[in-house]
């Protein structure tokens, strides 16, 4: 596997560490950068609930995430997605979040945020625009990075111009890549692209020559939903494209929704090994095995059902369960 000396990259919280997450540590001699700190679990799978073993995971990836935000300097918020930034609201039920855990993640930061004036749909305008006047008050700086780049010593931080959350034309919107170089290494951070989805993203991903990408994969579990086969067949020749060109590839989050996501993806790990590259989940790549819970949840409630007093909780209503940390 591409190991970096310059530029040390630490996955925080992934679908394949039980959450929902694309959070990323990465470090330089010059600049520490918290990448997308946001977390949060499915509200509905199988008809089931969130069960109390993705609530543990939750807790602990938020402590963790609090924990590793005291060390950073810059955080990112790549578009207004809760698994993508915290929100300055109480809710323990989905994102495990408060006006508190907000102020210690972004407070007295340099917050690099995608704009909510342009590439934006509506749901994530609003969002950006609370974020502004919430956790974004207590940066040290809160600047709009779309298609900039910022300079700490050494190393480079880019931001990509807005490219689509999945498919062109997604309802869901845009979202920002990001990449850090420090001398020779570069890594790229692409959160959301589902693949890529689209051409233009795949080009911008491999035209960067990255030895190390972070990639968003196709949501699996959508398919025949909000995505069609079609899109996630060219979401998985697109992969099979970047994990020929680029070294290591940590492919991880919406594909992990999917117990079968590793049949689905043979394609990709093929052609990575045609050339001796490597694709690993974000916990293979720090050396863990893979939680999958969500995508286990409906089992996970049949081999192990909740406490009765979990039970009590879950049958609060949502708005008032949001008030009330989980009994686990």
């Amino acid at each position: 596997m591409e190991r970096l000396s310059k530029i040390k990259v630490s996955p925080i919280a992934f679908e394949s560490l039980g959450v929902r997450s694309m959070c990323t540590y990465v470090e330089t001699p010059d600049v520490r950068i918290l990448l997308d700190a946001g977390v949060s679990l499915g509200p509905n799978r199988y008809g089931f609930p969130p069960h109390p073993s993705e609530y543990k995971a939750l807790k602990e990836r938020r402590s963790l995430m609090l924990e590793i935000a005291e060390k950073a300097s810059v955080v990112t918020i790549s578009h207004y997605h809760f698994d993508h930034h915290t929100p300055s609201y109480t809710d323990w039920a989905f994102n495990y979040c408060s006006a508190e855990t907000a102020k210690k993640i972004y407070g007295g930061k340099i917050v690099f945020a995608k704009s909510y004036r342009s590439k934006i749909n509506p749901s994530q305008r609003h969002r950006g625009w609370m974020f502004a006047k919430t956790g974004g008050k207590h940066a040290g700086k809160l600047e709009y990075a779309d298609g900039r780049s910022f300079v700490f010593g050494a190393t480079v931080l880019r931001f990509s111009a807005p490219v689509s959350h999945g498919h062109e034309g997604s309802e869901l919107g845009w979202v920002l890549m990001a990449v850090i170089e420090r001398g020779d290494e570069r890594i790229l951070f692409a959160p959301d692209v589902q693949g890529p989805m689209h051409e233009g993203t795949l080009e911008a991903i491999v035209a960067e020559e990255p030895q190390l990408a972070i990639i968003g994969g196709p949501p699996l579990y959508l398919a025949e939903f909000s995505e069609s086969p079609e899109q996630i067949g060219l979401a998985m020749r697109n992969l099979g494209e970047i994990v020929r060109r680029i070294p290591t590839t940590i492919l991880d989050h919406h594909i992990l929704r999917d117990e079968k996501w590793k049949e689905a993806a043979q394609s990709v790990f093929d052609a990575a090994s045609s050339v001796g590259h490597k694709v690993v989940t974000a916990a293979e790549y720090i050396g863990k095995e893979n939680i999958l819970l969500e995508s286990r949840r409906k089992s996970l409630f049949e081999i192990d059902p909740p406490s009765q007093e979990f039970a009590k909780w879950m049958n609060i209503p949502t708005q008032e369960r949001k008030l009330i940390p989980p009994p686990i």
